[in-house]
């Protein structure tokens, strides 16, 4: 994946898109100050390098029936690196574990983990995650509400007027 240094345009392509990926190309080129054949162009060159990992709803848990958000602080046995890899693809193949993140300190992983009601989550907990091979303890933190969720990063519009940038000259035709 090669990175290249961004311009203002960039910036304001990826700002606009972590807002809303769903806005045309045509307004997304409007809001950036260009064509919208150099827009997409860049929006794929951004895609290919990495800058855009993927495009996902935002979908309302509660709506759905989930209520419950629990924070899982885990602590392994070993810290082998086979043995956290062989954790991490654990917590992939458990669909209510949303979010797996391996920490510095005392506790080896923190999980996002939702649920229908509290007794689902402490199935979740009996029969999949203390149940795991390598647990050494599992503290629960219960989420009572949400005062911000904010996916995505701080991008600065203003930021990256550098050389470099990803020059439409030099990003493949999109057609």
């Amino acid at each position: 994946m090669q990175r290249v240094k961004l311009d203002r345009i960039d910036r304001r392509i990826l700002a606009d898109l972590q807002a809303d990926g769903r806005m045309t190309n045509v307004e997304l080129a409007r809001r950036s100050g260009i064509s919208a054949p150099p827009c997409l162009r860049r929006v794929r060159a951004l895609e290919e390098t990495g800058y855009i990992r993927g495009y996902h709803a935002d979908i309302d848990p509660t709506a759905l029936g989930y209520t419950v958000t629990v924070f899982a602080q885990v602590g392994l046995s070993s810290q082998a690196e086979a043995d956290l890899k062989a954790f991490e693809d654990l917590t992939n193949s458990w669909p209510e574990v949303r979010e797996c993140h391996m920490l510095a300190g005392e506790t080896d992983f923190l999980l996002k983990v939702v649920a229908r009601d509290w007794d689902d989550y402490q199935r979740f907990l009996t029969t999949r995650l203390t149940a795991a091979p390598n647990i050494s303890h599992v503290k629960s933190a219960l989420a009572i509400r949400s005062a911000k969720v904010q996916p995505g990063v701080p991008i600065d519009v203003n930021e990256g007027d550098e050389p470099e940038p990803l020059a439409d000259e030099d990003i493949q035709d999109a057609s």
